[in-house]
């Protein structure tokens, strides 16, 4: 029987990155077709892809009513976010990765809030449906802000002229993995669900736990993937967008969802405790090294990488 949930829990990991590689990418060059900014794709479309996970995963764990694992889910991914894409994406690239402009200054500090505001939020051992709503709420008065300007919208893509029927397949290409991404996520989420709760009550591990330590890592596949990828293709300008509003959509939109879904209650917050000052630690460290230089220096991505490596040994020792 457990080697049997080992390998559901394998396969949906896989599954659950292949199928955020589809999305993230048809999503990509759909955006491209159909002409949108780069800031739009950078800043929102990409975020909203790379969060479908964290999404699905919270829908489906509040409807079998174990919405803490979302939780987990969601915190861990963003303590990934903010450690381990960031710090490969600067390594892989060949230059520091650039903060200079008001809106990556401004989303930063709206990145913090977002990580951090869940965590208060539950404080006293309930995020009930007045927090979903103040969760979302803030998602939304984000996003006004985030549309408000107009010169945020003035860059678009550079792409090579392509004939407009080749360009009409490959968008209809691009739709059908879309589509299809999207139902092997919805799949993936019910096999890391159900193995999860098995593995919980196997080893005695809380959901939350578990939410930190693998799904959130496995979640967070997608927003590694785009970030590398962009490393590679020198398009350091996309990944601190994307990074940061992969860090807002769950932390907010997500749990606010899945609240109002089911409230998220926490008796015992010991084993979050390690978690949540590893993410607070990484999410103060990050905006301090966004705000002060202005960059992400190679030393600093190293930096937040040792972070995540400290935290996985610590929850370790502590286990």
């Amino acid at each position: 029987m457990m080697s049997f949930y080992v390998l559901i829990f394998l396969a949906c990991c896989v599954l659950l990155y292949f199928s955020g590689e589809w999305v993230v990418g048809g999503l990509m060059r759909m955006a491209r077709f159909l002409g949108w900014r780069e800031f739009v794709v950078a800043f929102f479309v990409m975020a909203f892809a790379a969060s479908l996970p964290n999404l699905f995963i919270g829908i489906t764990s509040a409807l079998h009513k174990i919405p803490q694992l979302s939780f987990g889910d969601v915190a861990g991914n963003n303590l990934v976010a903010l450690t381990i894409a960031i710090a490969l994406a600067v390594l892989i690239s060949k230059k520091e990765l650039p903060a200079e402009s008001r809106t990556v200054q401004t989303t930063s500090i709206f990145t913090i809030i977002a990580a951090l505001l869940p965590l208060l939020l539950i404080l006293d051992g309930k995020l009930s449906r007045i927090d979903g709503i103040l969760l979302i709420a803030f998602f939304i008065f984000y996003l006004f802000w985030l549309f408000s300007k107009r010169e945020r919208f003035t860059k678009i893509y550079d792409t090579q002229k392509i004939p407009i029927i080749k360009e009409f397949k490959l968008f209809l290409k691009d739709l059908g993995k879309l589509i299809l991404g999207i139902m092997l996520l919805i799949i993936a989420a019910q096999g890391i669900v159900a193995s999860a709760q098995f593995f919980a009550k196997s080893f005695d591990i809380t959901l939350v736990l578990i939410g930190v330590l693998i799904t959130g890592l496995g979640s967070a596949l997608p927003e590694i993937y785009f970030a590398v990828a962009s490393a590679k293709r020198g398009e350091t300008w996309m990944i601190l967008g994307d990074l940061m509003g992969a860090v807002i959509v769950p932390a907010t939109l997500v749990l606010g969802i899945v609240a109002l879904i089911h409230p998220i209650e926490i008796s015992d917050f010991s084993p979050l405790a390690i978690a949540r000052f590893f993410l607070i630690i990484s999410a103060l460290f990050f905006l301090f090294f966004v705000r002060t230089d202005r960059k992400i220096t190679k030393k600093e991505a190293l930096f937040l990488l040792s972070i995540y490596l400290i935290f996985v040994l610590v929850e370790i020792l502590a286990g």
